[in-house]
């Protein structure tokens, strides 16, 4: 093994590594891809993750500094194909590799800077937002599923953008007291914390559950070797947004519910029987 050969495997190591200590539902479900796609897909979620963290953690930082430069160093990355932010490195590798467009990366990073300058979402926002936080993750990650598979990709971009919407818009009912209590946000466009009811509630499901719903016509059409690892993580989500739905108004706004490790593992077990019957 070169030197070059063992930096770049040491930097694939590092964002598995952030996927696995950051997300037990995604580290699983990545777990089940091809191994091929497996570091690539790592890389994404790393890239995320720690733009995420920029704006959700770091309160004692100036975080608008911290961004810009983390895009700026994204940039450099990309033009130069290396970076000494092991985090960075992988990321662009996966970007020269596959055809990221700009326009998602910008959009991403867009929805993070937005996380510092707002916190209420009126419509518009909300669904540029939800884009940028989201759904432009589903398609990079498309286009590193689809890339021997050029024609499928414009066949399911609806259906990964609503697998990210989905997911996002669950992740902001399980972390509704965090969010405001914490960082003084409200996703939900309209929604005042304070006020937040039955009727709401089942409003926004019934929204999330329209995603849901129009993702799986996608994930069913995935290739091989990440059709299985897509359709777990959906699994998951879906196991914790029905959860949240038979919750009471007042449990998801005073806690953070969660599926347990235990159930994770049942749901994969139970997945991988409706795979091996072609169930799904």
């Amino acid at each position: 093994m070169n030197q070059l050969q063992l930096y770049n495997d040491t930097c694939n190591e590092c964002s598995g590594l952030i996927t696995r200590r950051y997300s037990t539902s995604f580290s699983l479900g990545i777990r089940m891809f091809d191994k091929k796609l497996r570091k690539h897909i790592n890389a994404i979620y790393g890239f995320v993750r720690f733009a995420d963290e920029i704006v959700d953690t770091f309160h004692q930082f100036d975080k608008k500094m911290l961004l810009d430069r983390f895009r700026n160093e994204t940039y450099l990355a990309i033009e130069e194909k290396i970076s000494l932010n092991p985090v960075l490195h992988t990321f662009q590798e996966v970007v020269n590799k596959y055809g990221i467009e700009r326009e998602l990366i910008d959009a991403f990073l867009f929805s993070m800077e937005m996380d510092l300058h707002f916190h209420n979402y009126e419509d518009s926002l909300y669904k540029k937002y939800i884009y940028g936080s989201a759904e432009v993750v589903g398609l990079m990650c498309l286009r590193v599923f689809c890339h021997k598979f050029p024609g499928q990709y414009d066949e399911l971009k609806d259906s990964a953008c609503s697998l990210g919407s989905a997911f996002q818009k669950v992740n902001f009912l399980r972390d509704m007291r965090s969010d405001f209590v914490e960082r003084g946000r409200v996703y939900f466009p309209g929604v005042d914390y304070t006020k937040f009811n039955d009727q709401i509630k089942k409003e926004i499901e019934a929204d999330i559950k329209n995603d849901f719903d129009l993702a799986y016509q996608g994930i069913v059409n995935l290739p091989k070797g990440c059709r299985f690892g897509v359709y777990v993580a959906y699994k998951y989500y879906l196991n914790l947004f029905k959860k949240i739905c038979r919750a009471p108004v007042e449990k998801v706004t005073q806690e953070r519910i969660r599926i347990p490790n235990r159930s994770k593992i049942y749901i994969l077990g139970k997945s991988l029987i409706r795979a091996q019957l072609n169930m799904f």
